[in-house]
């Protein structure tokens, strides 16, 4: 993907004796053509995985505490229905869901994207989530129920901050799923007012309708620029995070 980036296409489909020729033109044009909107798509894509992963990553936390801690009637079969949830592909829901946003009139808006976005990753970060929480003891909580704390103090000052290797790890896959996500992003956009940058890659097409690879490639680097340094910067605590709740002690 970089070589090509780094590319003048067609030069890369040349046979092995004609020499490659590094060249920053690729980036050049994506950044500079406006029509293009490349900018705009890395734009709407940041600002909607932020977005879903705050949404994702609050509700998520609230309802795992309430399955890890709290004994109540159905909470075997609410989990079995979140794994079951997690089973639907996307495809199968993805034509009711524009009937519904069409009818709310949020076809092309960033909220026709958040709310499924946070729908879709909700599973995967609550299961990640109990599983990390059931394993604290819940000594934790009763000794801050001694002191007069309440359900909500106890999980903000004492459960959150030990789990936020778990936290941080369920974020960034949360953020990674939003920005990558293509389907519902193709399906509920129509332009650069809400179209996400793995859409904005798709549609790239050259004036007389072949694909201008070297400029596909060099966009793809820029958006993974980000998701590159989260995980580089955030790798210690996804390891944690994910291998926390895998052994039982």
């Amino acid at each position: 993907m970089l070589l090509i980036s780094f590319t003048k296409y067609p030069n890369f489909l040349a046979s092995k004796d004609v020499p490659f020729i590094l060249t920053l033109s690729n980036y050049q044009q994506i950044l500079a053509e406006a029509d293009l909107h490349i900018l705009d798509y890395f734009k709407n894509s940041v600002i909607i995985a932020l977005v879903v992963t705050v949404l994702t990553v609050v509700v998520a936390s609230f309802a795992a505490y309430a399955v890890s801690r709290i004994q109540f009637r159905g909470k075997s079969i609410i989990i079995m229905v979140i794994l079951a949830v997690s089973m639907f592909p996307q495809i199968s829901i993805v034509g009711y869901l524009f009937k519904i946003m069409t009818s709310l009139g949020w076809i092309n808006t960033y909220q026709a994207l958040i709310f499924p976005y946070t729908a879709w990753t909700m599973p995967m970060s609550l299961w990640i989530l109990i599983s990390y929480f059931t394993q604290l003891p819940k000594d934790l909580d009763e000794a801050a129920m001694i002191d007069g704390a309440s359900r909500i103090q106890t999980l903000t000052r004492i459960i959150i901050p030990l789990a936020a290797p778990s936290i941080f790890s369920t974020a960034l896959l949360v953020f990674i799923s939003s920005f990558n996500e293509f389907m519902f992003a193709l399906m509920l956009t129509t332009d650069y007012h809400a179209r996400t940058i793995p859409v904005g890659i798709a549609m790239f097409q050259g004036l007389h309708g072949e694909i201008p690879w070297g400029q596909v490639m060099a966009t793809s680097a820029i958006a993974a620029v980000p998701l590159v340094i989260l995980t580089l910067i955030f790798q210690r605590y996804i390891v944690q995070g994910l291998t926390a709740g895998a052994l039982k002690d």
